[in-house]
């Protein structure tokens, strides 16, 4: 009997699952995610699971670890400071293609140097000004190399990292180590997030490590990737870009198993968001694209997942415009008030009933902040050192902000991930309508009373009665989730010229919903394919999505566990991919890390990276733990007809290896 253990650490929970002989769950469990530590929520969860099932931690033969913690820090803006050094691209790339918005202030430099599209040398690498550069910006967590056309050639990236090794010992991020295609300024922004990312996968995948070891699984712990395969915990750190969407693509995984649905949306609730993605013949599609999460398209492969940053937990912003006034949902999340009222029962209490006692509401009634012990503070600037200072413990937010230019650096803060905000969400609502009672429905209660007074712009309050704007908020998130779930099934038909969302949107599309129009005109409109809802929290929200779509709303046993099966359901995949070019008539050029090498024929060249690719991608595949190895081919040859004749212009090679995990004995 083979005990797999799988955990997926969410915005609000982390969940627990074991699964015997990958065939039935035998015990499930959920404990608070907590972000100061991770290793806490992750523990209480696998001691909770194991108590259920009553076994020993030692027969556990296989751990594994989906996340949204990639996906969650990209959607919010968070992740640790970064220093870009831009090789061989004309500095105007830095924003003509988003890549000064991605660096968000961080230092960039960019350098003489890189390749031509045949490998060879463009500019001599300018190693003097980088290690003068390297020395005035050594105040950030990690690095990000991109340098042109590192694909047909990566000596000038490989250079880079080595200096920058030698000077400052912080991790680097090489754009060719993340994707072996063309287009470097979108490989150079994935290398910038894959940096950013590097501190705090570090710090989960650590933490949840020695916390198994704590409790006496020895086991060695996998990673789901995005697109749904494992990889080794040493892998997941060299490279946690390829862990966004790892909980989504761990969802999908476990609907597969535990509804055995062939075709169906898969809509997966968070804290921070919501994921959706169409199961088609009983597999994840690969979003050709690369992987599109928080506003950023990567060059990272992972399942065709459409993220909105609308969750449990997602922050309720006022709407004033109009006569009747409203609510919307997200994208950044807040811890409920429901929730930080636990932490701080009696600091929470007599704030909100102080708000409450004001005459006026204030701008920051209800709303808290709390520090996250353990990141790191470094490069503040004096502001942002100084509203950082204010807040230990947990505060009412009117008390921290001074002025206004206060406010934008707690936004930065937030960002930093060194600070969290608490305010009215989705889930204080659910609390005051009785649909879950796990916080302090007391504290959600008094903070929808202080929201509830805002006025609307026909100077009436936007609620009397706290339970009617708990079902205000609802009936926004319902709203929300549909539009998402449109939008997604939109993007999917691909016979539409317009954009999914302008489609989901239109007016005719929204009068023939929930029941339809019927005048001149009869419309009825919905979802044609079912939905698989999954989450905690799916449950209480998505019956009112299903009903408004007209479609079947399919709410699986242990849906609020989905992530964490796919996590031990899944199989080991490593890809790798090369090319073969032809810079003149009788020379194929294969491209390899360690440099071009030439041949005389297509077939020796294509036969010479076939060996190299099945090599890595066997020796990968074995680091992450997989047995049972099987390799598949695939070249995709580009040709053309040239005076009569059909000339190759170039091949790309994909290996790939795939296994299932070695249970430990």
């Amino acid at each position: 009997m083979a005990l797999l253990l799988g955990v997926d650490t969410g915005g609000t929970y982390t969940d627990a699952v074991l699964i015997r002989d990958e065939a039935e769950v035998i015990a499930t469990a959920k404990s608070l995610t907590t972000r100061h530590d991770l290793a806490i929520g992750i523990g209480g969860a696998v001691r909770a699971v194991l108590q259920e099932a009553q076994v020993d931690p030692a027969e556990v033969a296989l751990a594994s670890l989906s996340t949204t913690l990639a996906t969650n820090a990209l959607v919010e803006g968070q992740g640790g400071r970064v220093g870009l050094v831009y090789i061989g691209f004309d500095a105007r790339d830095l924003e003509a293609h988003g890549l000064r918005e991605a660096l968000k202030g961080d230092p960039a430099l960019v350098l003489a140097g890189g390749h031509s599209h045949a490998g060879t040398e463009a500019a001599p690498l300018d190693q003097k000004a980088l290690e003068t550069w390297l020395t005035a910006n050594s105040d950030v967590s990690a690095y990000a190399v991109a340098a042109q056309f590192a694909t047909r050639n990566p000596a000038h990236e490989l250079a880079a990292e080595a200096v920058i090794r030698a000077l400052t010992g912080r991790p680097v991020s090489l754009s060719h180590h993340l994707s072996a295609k063309l287009n470097g300024p979108k490989r150079a922004l994935t290398a910038v997030l894959n940096a950013r990312l590097i501190g705090l996968t570090h710090r989960l995948i650590g933490r949840a490590e020695e916390v198994l070891a704590e409790i006496g699984i020895t086991a060695p712990l996998k990673v789901v990737r995005g697109d749904g395969a494992l990889i080794s915990a040493s892998q997941a750190k060299e490279r946690p870009i390829e862990t966004i969407l790892s909980g989504p693509a761990a969802s999908i995984v476990g609907a597969r198993w535990l509804t055995g649905a062939d075709t169906a949306l898969v809509s997966d609730i968070g804290g921070t968001t919501t994921d959706v993605a169409l199961l088609r013949n009983g597999r994840p599609a690969i979003d050709p694209q690369g992987a599109s999460v928080g506003g950023w398209r990567t060059m990272v492969e992972a399942v065709a997942m459409r993220t909105t940053g609308l969750g449990g937990d997602s922050e309720v912003h006022f709407i004033g415009d109009g006569l009747e006034g409203g609510v919307t949902l997200g994208p950044r999340r807040l811890v409920p008030v429901s929730l930080i009222a636990l932490d701080a029962p009696d600091l929470v209490h007599a704030a909100l009933d102080a708000a409450l006692r004001a005459p006026l509401p204030g701008d920051h009634d209800g709303r808290f902040v709390r520090p996250v012990p353990g990141v790191e503070a470094q490069g503040l600037s004096e502001r942002d050192a100084t509203v950082f200072a204010r807040i230990v413990g947990v505060h009412p937010l009117g008390e921290v902000l001074k002025n206004r230019l206060d406010i934008s650096a707690l936004q930065r803060l937030v960002a930093r991930g060194l600070v969290q905000v608490a305010g009215i969400t989705p889930s204080d609502a659910s609390h005051m309508l009785q649909r879950v009672a796990v916080w302090d429905r007391s504290a959600a209660e008094k903070a929808l009373r202080l929201f509830m007074r805002r006025r609307t712009g026909a100077g009436e309050m936007l609620a009397t009665d706290p339970n009617v704007m708990a079902q205000m908020i609802i009936d926004r998130l319902t709203h929300q989730t549909c539009q998402a779930l449109l939008e997604a099934a939109f993007a999917e038909e691909h016979s539409f010229d317009a954009a999914p969302d302008a489609l989901a949107r239109h007016e005719l599309m929204q009068r023939g919903l929930f029941g339809g129009h019927s005048g001149l005109i009869r419309l009825h409109t919905g979802l044609a394919v079912d939905v698989v809802g999954l989450g905690a929290s799916a449950p209480s929200y998505y019956p009112a999505v299903g009903e408004k779509l007209g479609c079947k709303m399919i709410l699986p046993e242990h849906a609020g566990v989905a992530n964490a099966i796919g996590a031990v359901v899944g199989r080991v995949t490593m890809r790798r991919m090369g090319t073969v070019t032809a810079p003149a008539e009788g020379r194929f050029r294969v491209h390899l890390d360690t440099g071009p090498e030439d041949f005389t024929t297509a077939e020796s060249a294509m036969a010479r990276l076939e060996a190299i690719l099945s090599e890595a991608a066997l020796g990968a595949a074995r680091a992450a733990g997989a047995e049972d190895i099987r390799l598949t081919t695939a070249r995709d040859i580009r040709r053309a007809m040239a005076e009569n004749r059909e000339v190759f212009l170039e091949a790309t090679v994909t290996i790939e290896a795939s296994g299932r995990p070695r249970i430990a004995d």
